[in-house]
């Protein structure tokens, strides 16, 4: 038993505790996005944030993020706006170019601030709202998001408004959505990678996080209907405001010294 453990933690920097707290958080996202449609990845991102540095946060997160979203672009593919793409994944190259030489270069406690202050205004600031897109638009926003993305990680609702816009009907908006960020963390990926991030010693992590996200997913669409919406949104942002403000500390404790 202590082999295996070791296998699962070692070269990750994590205890085993925190290898089962980021696997029942993932099986949790996965439920939430599912089931709520935003928010998971949030949730995701704010927990590994508490264990992991952001050097190696964004980049796993995004793994993470990749298999969620593919799983829910494949099963509502037949619904995705196809026109929309090409100007938007133009957009994402470029962005996750430009977003990738800026993030190695940047002091760990920063990015820690930068993480806890999006989690906090996705979570409670005004939602954006936007009207009509058309192709620049959608090149704008797969820019802006790839950039931000490789800063921030979970970039769902910066994107979200404009699949909105652009749908006629609520599973459109769904699965362009999931296909936008499928997109957006695959390239992001590929950014990491061409930039020297070692993914090895993650691998069964990620193996246990794609694993319990394809369940958090596979319940959160048999159970949608019976959840208590009101009081899971109040525990849900509550709990995200809790983790942004202890990532928030963290990036001060670190700037300040």
């Amino acid at each position: 038993m202590e082999t295996i453990i070791t296998g699962l933690i070692d070269g990750t920097g994590l205890d085993i505790w925190g290898f089962a707290i980021m696997c029942a958080v993932s099986f949790a996202g996965s439920f939430i996005a599912a089931s709520l449609g935003l928010g998971g990845g949030l949730l995701v991102m704010a927990t590994m944030a508490s264990l992991l540095p952001p050097q190696v946060l964004i980049p796993l997160h995004g793994i993470v993020q990749l298999g969620s979203n593919a799983g829910r672009a494949a099963m509502l593919r037949g619904h995705i706006l196809r026109h929309v793409m090409p100007p938007f994944v133009i957009g994402t190259v470029i962005g996750a170019a430009i977003g990738g030489n800026l993030v190695v270069t940047l002091p760990t406690a920063l990015l820690q601030l930068v993480l806890g202050v999006f989690v906090l205004y996705a979570t409670w600031g005004p939602k954006l709202k936007t009207a009509k897109p058309g192709n620049k638009a959608f090149f704008g926003i797969g820019f802006f998001g790839s950039l931000a993305t490789m800063f921030v990680g979970a970039t769902g609702p910066l994107v979200a408004p404009f699949a909105a816009a652009a749908s006629e009907k609520r599973q459109e908006v769904v699965a362009t959505h999931a296909a936008m960020m499928m997109i957006q963390h695959g390239f992001k990926i590929i950014a990491f990678g061409v930039l020297g991030f070692a993914f090895g010693p993650y691998v069964p992590l990620l193996c246990g996080l794609l694993a319990c996200g394809f369940a958090g997913t596979w319940v959160g669409k048999h159970t949608l209907n019976a959840l208590p919406e009101r009081a899971f949104r109040i525990g849900l942002k509550t709990l995200i405001t809790l983790l942004a403000i202890r990532l928030l500390f963290k990036g001060l404790e670190g700037w300040l010294g």
